[in-house]
């Protein structure tokens, strides 16, 4: 009974405190400023065909694909969106953001994330809180699920602006990252299922005092991948439990007098992640704010990462 208790106790410290997950300093293989990104403020980021296919949260009929070449890169229209009208969305949470969502045109869908599954394109509107569904030639509609009702009848996506930032399609199943305060997985099933999670706290993974976010998803090697930007950190989580396996931290890059933004507490910041065979790639919504290195460059950043060596 004495043993019982003290794993028990043990076992509720643990997972009070998070997993012990390692934690290792990323290793960088390469950085790209995106050629034509500037005033983009580039988001998404998704692997879709063997192409490294992106969106902007300031121009809405558009994806972008990031073509590398060499040492550069630049961004290049993909598809042109057509069809998508302005959709239904839940009701603002007081009437002071309603005010504010009154001062942006309607048509601003705002998209933070991008998935694709075969031919099929998914976009994720941070505006409409809705997921839209684009075929190869560009042609759009949105999904009916209303899933920010229940998210926010459970005490999330209460302020202004906080809603989904990261999208990833894993089987039947839609994977969304609530950004903040508090931040939350969400799970949509195939008939319309709402599961929200509290994503497993990961010992050491270090905030810095700032609000424990979440923004990009990404699904490879059985595994859900988390961009957790206020940490500086792509986390391995396992499915269906969420537990990290390991976290790579790239603090030191992004805040590199190289690499790093004017002001990194508006813009500069982690957003959009996609991870394939070829290692980690994370793309910096820079809000058109400026390099340190240079004040008169506003391009995006996409940081490449190695995968930690004698790991998955």
């Amino acid at each position: 009974m004495i043993k019982r208790f003290f794993l028990t106790t043990v076992g509720a410290l643990l997972s009070s405190l998070g997993l012990a997950a390692e934690i290792i300093p990323a290793k960088k293989i390469a950085h790209y400023w995106l050629n034509d990104s500037s005033g983009l403020s580039i988001s998404g980021l998704s692997f879709c065909d063997g192409k490294l296919l992106t969106v902007s949260d300031k121009r809405s009929r558009e994806i972008y694909q990031i073509v590398l070449e060499g040492r550069r890169a630049k961004l290049e229209l993909y598809i042109k969106l057509a069809g998508l009208r302005v959709p239904k969305k839940d009701r603002p949470t007081n009437f002071w953001y309603f005010l504010l969502d009154l001062t942006r045109p309607a048509a601003a869908m705002d998209f933070e994330a991008i998935t694709c599954v075969d031919d099929v394109f998914y976009l994720l509107s941070e505006r409409y809180n809705r997921i839209a569904e684009v075929n190869r030639q560009g042609r759009g509609h949105w999904l009916e699920n209303m899933w920010s009702t229940t998210a926010k009848a459970q005490g999330y996506m209460q302020g202004y602006n906080l809603s989904g930032v990261g999208l990833q399609k894993v089987g039947d199943d839609f994977w969304m990252a609530i950004e903040r305060d508090p931040r939350a997985l969400v799970k949509l099933g195939p008939k319309d299922s709402v599961q929200i999670f509290t994503p497993p706290p990961v010992a050491g993974l270090n905030f810095r005092g700032e609000s424990e976010n979440m923004a990009g998803l990404a699904f490879y090697d059985g595994a859900l991948w988390t961009l957790e930007p206020n940490a500086y950190a792509v986390c391995r989580r396992e499915l269906p439990s969420l537990e990290a396996d390991w976290c790579l931290d790239y603090w030191e890059h992004e805040n590199s007098s190289e690499l790093g933004y004017e002001v990194s507490r508006t813009g500069g910041r982690g957003d959009g992640l996609a991870v394939g065979a070829q290692g980690i790639f994370v793309v910096f919504d820079n809000d058109n704010i400026s390099r340190i290195h240079d004040p008169q460059d506003r391009r995006a950043l996409l940081l490449h990462l190695a995968f930690p060596e004698d790991t998955p």
